[in-house]
């Protein structure tokens, strides 16, 4: 992408300026959280040459993951949440549980988070009438909720146009780390965050700016935008995260990475995702379409 080309997205306010983090400018790219580490790591790898080239987007990828796996703080945050209210846990009782900062480093140590009998999923996390290999929630089927216990979803609760808007479940309460079901296997694990210490965030999910590899290899380039390239939620994140800090990178646990945005006021937390974690599903989601 040329400078005039880059212009025109400014000037007809396709993004919202230079700095816009799905723009391929240092500025975007800070903005967005990507690291001076993960560019020279980029830079290193493709190398030079004294000819025009096209290098992938998804080696520049590559490269951030690998940097921000090494040095992001694990956060709890559940993007699109979904109620479960587990029936055998006592009313009242909150536990703070042991959660690891970061398992690529020993030296970050650990926290503690809350959890209670009202808790957030992810709404994806759950499906009715699921396919083969889904190994989430499902009536009926158990999960592992990640540094906690394990959930068995006994009912599902829908408003009146059908829609699924809590579930209902019941806890293995000895299958806690130390507990003595402990080491009881279940195939899915998934994060959650308790309803009554949760902090609401604006969450900006960017996405590549452009549906192809070449955008101006023919025709009219801005015909290529991606129109998914920016989606805003509320998130229901773990408290920890009112302490979030710029210079720092955060992994949402199973979503991705994520950075404090310059907009964040000490009432008013938003994250920018930097990069999505790589999705497994998704890829299996793909094969059976």
């Amino acid at each position: 992408m040329s400078k005039r080309k880059l212009m025109q997205l400014v000037n007809e306010n396709l993004v919202s300026g230079w700095d816009d983090p799905r723009m391929p400018t240092i500025s975007g790219l800070r903005r967005r959280g990507v690291t001076p580490e993960a560019l020279r790591d980029f830079a290193y790898n493709i190398g030079i040459t004294k000819y025009n080239g096209i290098t992938d987007v998804s080696v520049l990828e590559y490269c951030i993951r690998e940097d921000l796996n090494r040095r992001a703080l694990r956060r709890l945050a559940v993007l699109r949440p979904l109620k479960v209210v587990i029936t055998n846990y006592p009313e009242g009782q909150v536990e703070e549980l042991e959660a690891v900062n970061n398992p690529e480093d020993p030296g970050a140590g650990k926290r503690k988070v809350p959890f209670s009998r009202e808790l957030y999923i992810e709404r994806e996390d759950f499906m009715e009438a699921p396919p083969p290999k889904y190994f989430r929630l499902r009536p009926g089927g158990e999960v592992r909720l990640k540094y906690a216990y394990i959930i068995k979803c006994d009912e599902v609760i829908k408003d009146a146009a059908g829609q699924v808007v809590e579930l209902r479940c019941t806890a293995d309460l000895g299958s806690k780390t130390g507990g003595p079901t402990a080491a009881r296997k279940v195939k899915g694990t998934v994060h959650w965050v308790s309803a009554a210490h949760a902090m609401d965030a604006e969450v900006r999910l960017y996405d590549r700016l452009f549906t192809v590899p070449v955008p101006d290899a023919s025709g009219d380039f801005k015909q290529h935008l991606n129109p998914h390239s920016l989606e805003v939620v509320t998130a229901k994140c773990e408290p920890g995260l009112k302490d979030a800090r710029p210079e720092l990178r955060y992994q949402f646990e199973r979503l991705g990475y994520f950075t404090l945005d310059q907009d964040s006021t000490p009432d008013r937390r938003v994250f920018n995702r930097t990069i999505a974690l790589k999705d497994t599903w998704a890829k299996e989601a793909r094969k059976s379409a």
